[in-house]
């Protein structure tokens, strides 16, 4: 499974927003950063790390990064038990097998964007917050990058059926989500 949300900072304030016109919980004064919290098998996670690794252009470079910058767009990812985690190590293989494009640095919160840096984070220090119901699975921001509406829909099926959190935030900038979420 996959959500969007939010962690990274070192504020333990409970509710975690998107910016909204409500000034609640904004994910960027908290000192955190847009994710995607994933559940993985076990045996499949050192194959998501070189798919991770893949997304980085030779210099380290993600495909946003001359776009979107900033704190709330920093490299991270969650581990439960960080850098002393046995997943530390297959995420330092998969990033040698796929170039070794990226340094590694220990995820303290509130960490700066840099090129070409991941931060571990240990997610029993800095924990996942879902993002509001209008950011899951909607279409992308560039022109024509629209998905399927089998994938659009998922999140007002998913809220229907009870099995997509609620966040405790404003829908959108104006209050109101998109859709009606």
């Amino acid at each position: 499974t996959a959500r969007a949300g939010y962690a990274g900072g070192k504020s333990k304030d409970s509710t975690v927003c998107y910016h909204n016109a409500l000034n609640v919980g904004d994910y960027g004064s908290l000192g955190h950063a847009e994710v995607v919290a994933l559940t993985i098998p076990p045996s499949s996670f050192e194959q998501f790390a070189l798919e991770y690794f893949k997304l980085f252009d030779d210099k380290g470079n993600r495909p946003d990064q001359f776009g979107d910058k900033g704190p709330e767009y920093r490299n991270l990812v969650g581990l439960p038990g960080g850098t002393k985690s046995p997943y530390a190590k297959q995420l330092i293989s998969a990033s040698m097998a796929t170039g070794d494009k990226l340094d590694f640095a220990v995820g303290k919160g509130d960490d700066k964007d840099l090129r070409a840096v991941t931060f571990v984070m240990d997610t029993a220090v800095f924990p996942f917050y879902v993002a509001e119901q209008y950011h899951q699975f909607h279409d992308g921001f560039n022109l024509n990058e629209n998905y399927p509406k089998s994938y659009n829909s998922l999140a007002g099926k998913l809220a229907n059926s009870g099995n997509l959190e609620k966040s405790m935030c404003p829908n959108g900038a104006l209050g109101i989500g998109v859709g009606g979420l």
